[in-house]
């Protein structure tokens, strides 16, 4: 639902003419926020003013119950009410009732400065999807943020962000950020909580918006207030998303690591025992190799059925390489390969039963024997995971013969 008025804060110079379509909308998620939405919501329009465009200030209210949305309505905002609570659930519907080419959000609690918000509509102007502001190039305030999140916390998930997704923000939880309403809402954002502004960056990065950074500063909040953000908690839902968006780094890259070190080892402990010093490497060890090459098998697996359905489901972009490769690689192509897997594990079987049978089924030389049986069984597990597996697969690819059809 949203509220329209036309009172006008006294002394801010900006244009509000609901007849003009607003080039700039300024998006302000708000819970709780009438200590500072007054301020905040009043810095808007002196940033849109600044910047010399026709804009609107729109508060996305989650249900509050201090009196912020008499507040925000007597600032000049338009209010829009959001049943369903969280940070991301309130920018969504926030940016959809907007109705500005450029959208800038921000927090209500004053601590970034909407009076400045010409750096971001000038970068959009440039022809950039999506600006981020950074705080560690523009300044933190002391109290501004805790120390662990600024020494530790930011920067690391940044990285990883980085690293995952090649993208270029230095300072991916900033929470002030312009960009082009329609890109935005084309990604289909749907996290409810903090992690909303994870989401952004990623599926930008990943749909290859033109994405760049402005330096900007960060206030302490009002004291006695009580912060939003719980530290630990919103820290492992970021990370949580950055992983569950990068199946590459969450299975592939782990898979490849495991399955090569467990397959190598295994291959040089089938001849013999190996001995390193004073550690003699035996079966006992073989049995940890082929495990490991098996769960590194799964993992590979794992990335690959994840991408497939990241890309059906949309929220992760095609991949034309992973499409080719599913093209060669027909149910047919598994069933023989699992089949072949399958029929090396019952050789080997087949094989230490003959040679227990020389013994007239007694005692074995378990060090002989299991040098045999640990690797047929790897064998005929592999053989029925490919198998299985490749009808999974090709359910999955079913929905993209039929449209080809």
């Amino acid at each position: 639902m949203v509220e329209d008025t036309h009172v006008r804060a006294e002394g801010i110079v900006a244009e509000r003419d609901d007849a003009q379509v607003p080039r700039v909308s300024v998006v302000i998620p708000c819970l709780n926020e009438a200590e500072t939405l007054q301020r905040v919501v009043e810095k808007a329009w002196a940033g849109l003013a600044a910047a010399r465009v026709a804009g609107e200030v729109v508060v996305a209210d989650n249900g509050s119950t201090d009196g912020s949305q008499e507040i925000a309505l007597g600032a000049g905002a338009r209010l829009v009410r959001v049943a369903q609570r969280g940070y991301g659930s309130a920018l969504i519907e926030g940016i959809k009732a907007a109705r500005g080419e450029y959208v800038v959000m921000g927090d209500a609690d004053d601590t970034y400065d909407f009076s400045r918000i010409e750096p971001f509509i000038a970068a959009l102007d440039e022809g950039h999807d999506l600006v981020i502001g950074n705080r560690f190039a523009g300044g933190i305030e002391r109290g501004a943020m805790p120390t662990l999140n600024r020494v530790l916390g930011n920067p690391i998930l940044s990285g990883v962000g980085r690293l995952l997704f090649r993208s270029p923000v230095r300072d991916f939880h900033c929470g002030l950020r312009g960009f082009r309403r329609d890109a935005i809402l084309r990604l289909g954002l749907a996290t409810p909580g903090m992690e909303y502004a994870s989401e952004m960056v990623i599926k930008a990065s990943l749909a290859g918006f033109d994405i760049t950074e402005v330096p900007t500063t960060l206030a302490p909040g009002d004291a006695g207030r009580s912060p939003h953000l719980r530290p630990w908690r919103d820290g492992w839902r970021h990370l949580r998303l950055l992983l569950l968006y990068s199946p590459r780094w969450l299975f592939l890259y782990p898979g490849l690591a495991l399955g090569g070190v467990g397959l190598a080892a295994a291959i040089a402990l089938l001849p013999g025992p190996i001995t390193v010093g004073r550690v003699r490497f035996d079966v006992d060890t073989l049995l940890y190799a082929v495990a490991l090459t098996l769960i590194g098998y799964q993992l590979v697996v794992l990335a690959v059925f994840a991408r497939i359905f990241g890309m059906t489901q949309g929220f992760l972009p095609e991949d034309p390489t992973l499409r080719r490769v599913l093209r060669l690689v027909r149910l047919e192509v598994g069933i023989a390969a699992g089949a072949a897997l399958l029929a090396g594990g019952l050789a080997g079987s087949v094989y230490a039963v003959a040679t227990w049978s020389h013994t007239s089924f007694g005692t074995l030389n378990y060090a002989h024997e299991l040098r045999i049986v640990v690797p047929s069984v790897g064998l005929l597990v592999l053989g029925a995971q490919t198998v299985v597996l490749s009808f999974f697969l090709s359910f999955l690819g079913l929905r993209d013969r039929n449209a080809g059809t």
